[in-house]
């Protein structure tokens, strides 16, 4: 659902886009554009675009009868209204939304964090960091959009460019004097961000994900590196250098590079010297500075996050201290890694990875703080690709002592089809534990663990629904886990409930 975006004062479209070809007028001017044929009132600009379940074109009677005054297209149309032809009107939308806003984000910093895995994390500490800097900072990310006065659920990682726009202007309104935005592959290859120059881009990390939505693993890390082509001439990039995936684009990359790294040679390192079950202690280095780190936050891709997060801070004028505060300021981050406390004494985690990829850098994770077993639940979401399920059922197997696999909290429409893709992807599926109903699944493998065991509930995290009333619901597996060890911490007052 496109929203219509407006302002006190007219347009011109000649001169947003000289080289528009133009019907029925020399120019269109208007105050008001929308890109839902079905929700354009009298007077908007309609912005047709081909979509992934219909198509603007095909529409263009409809907003015509709602009352656009003029149409924006990739092709003539059969109206007595003005249209204006240009290449690609999802790029021409981004545009205009952000100058119908008043180009809210050239009075920011503007942060484009990206990448297959970490970016809600990376995200979130960037956020943390300037904020210990004392700076004002809007977010928009998968778990919500700040303007610094106000969060909201989120029902995607990146919105649409009126959406985009909209917070945009909020933050500047509010005196955010940084914005950090959240980019996912759909929204890069959507053009949800055009119309906007970035201060600063991260690559967390390059896999191989999306194959379903772009075709092929190139065209996948084609549409992230759209980023990269998106920076102000001073601009500036963070790469992972332990990373291949994102090594490989470097020698494509213009504008200025901070590298970042463990393993590999890189500009700003860390090096893990303490690790426990809910924390971890590393040393971050930065030229000839070197400060100790404490999170709570376990696992070495949560250091890769760490560091690319400081890098943004670093090269933005904060201090390396001030840095260390911003990222042990982070304590949790919702479905991320995320500890539930009871008491208990085994660890419980949830996680919202849903690719083979995060499934195993976080059954790693817990490998190297459990001195028992590894335990977990996990599922196969109905928006992944068919061919990842037999590759986290592989997953499961080789990095989990017992593998439970489960549904999803919202029914799926072929649940027992996706549970038989994972157990094909098993060596042994007699060793898999299936549980449809993800409740009992997790209630189950609780049950199973033992002092010193770590259970790990991937998948969905605290995953958001917002359903077509427009009510957003959480649908939260922390809450199935805390829920479960309370009732049996007053069974077993051996131990308490706590946050």
């Amino acid at each position: 659902m496109q929203p219509t975006l407006e302002r006190a004062g007219r347009v011109s479209l000649k001169e947003l886009i000289p080289q528009g070809r133009f019907f029925g007028s020399d120019d269109i001017q208007f105050e008001s554009c929308c890109g839902d044929a079905y929700r354009c009132e009298p007077g908007d600009l309609f912005v047709a675009i081909d979509g992934h379940d219909r198509d603007g074109h095909e529409l263009y009677r409809e907003a015509v009868e709602r009352g656009a005054s003029a149409i924006i297209a990739e092709r003539p149309l059969p109206v007595s209204i003005p249209v204006c032809v240009v290449p690609d009107t999802r790029q021409a939308y981004g545009h205009i939304c952000q100058l119908l806003a008043g180009q809210p984000a050239k009075a920011m910093n503007v942060v484009g964090v990206t990448g297959t895995n970490g970016k809600t994390t990376t995200s979130m500490l960037i956020a943390s960091i300037l904020d210990a800097a004392n700076s004002r900072v809007g977010v928009i990310s998968t778990l919500g959009r700040s303007d610094s006065t106000q969060t909201k659920p989120a029902a995607r990682t990146t919105p649409v460019p009126p959406e985009m726009a909209n917070w945009l202007k909020r933050m500047s309104t509010n005196g955010c004097s940084h914005a950090v935005l959240e980019l996912s592959s759909h929204a890069l290859s959507q053009h949800y961000t055009a119309g906007l120059q970035f201060d600063a881009a991260v690559l967390t990390n390059l896999r191989r994900d999306h194959v379903d939505l772009h075709g092929s693993v190139m065209n996948y890390r084609k549409t992230k590196a759209r980023l990269f082509e998106q920076l102000k001439p001073t601009g500036f990039c963070v790469i992972n250098a332990d990373d291949p995936g994102s090594q490989a684009i470097l020698p494509k990359l213009d504008a200025p590079v901070i590298t970042v790294g463990q393993r590999e040679q890189a500009e700003i390192m860390a090096n893990v010297i303490e690790r426990h079950a809910s924390e971890q202690t590393f040393l971050l280095m930065a030229g000839n500075e070197t400060v100790p780190v404490r999170t709570q936050m376990i696992g070495d891709h949560h250091v890769s996050n760490c560091l690319a997060a400081a890098a943004v801070g670093l090269v933005m004028g904060v201090d390396l201290a001030t840095v260390a505060r911003g990222l042990e300021a982070v304590a949790r981050i919702p479905g991320r890694m995320e500890r539930v406390e009871c008491g208990q004494r085994f660890g419980v985690y949830i996680d919202s990875a849903d690719n083979p990829d995060r499934l195993a850098i976080a059954l790693k994770a817990l490998r190297k703080v459990t001195a028992g077993r590894v335990i977990c639940v996990f599922g196969t979401p109905e928006h992944r690709p068919a061919d990842d399920r037999p590759m986290m059922g592989r997953v499961v197997e080789r990095a989990a002592d017992l593998g439970v696999l489960t549904g999803g909290h919202v029914p799926q429409a072929q649940p027992l089809k996706a549970l038989h893709d994972v157990l094909d992807g098993y060596d042994r599926p007699a060793r898999a534990h299936l549980i449809p109903t993800r409740r009992q699944a997790i209630q189950w493998a609780l049950e199973q663990a033992k002092p010193g065991d770590s259970v790990l509930i991937a998948g969905e995290g605290r995953l958001g629904v917002v359903s077509e009333s427009g009510k957003f619901a959480t649908l939260d597996d922390y809450d199935v886990a805390r829920s479960w060890l309370y009732e049996t911490a007053r069974a077993e007052p051996t131990y308490s409930c706590f946050n």
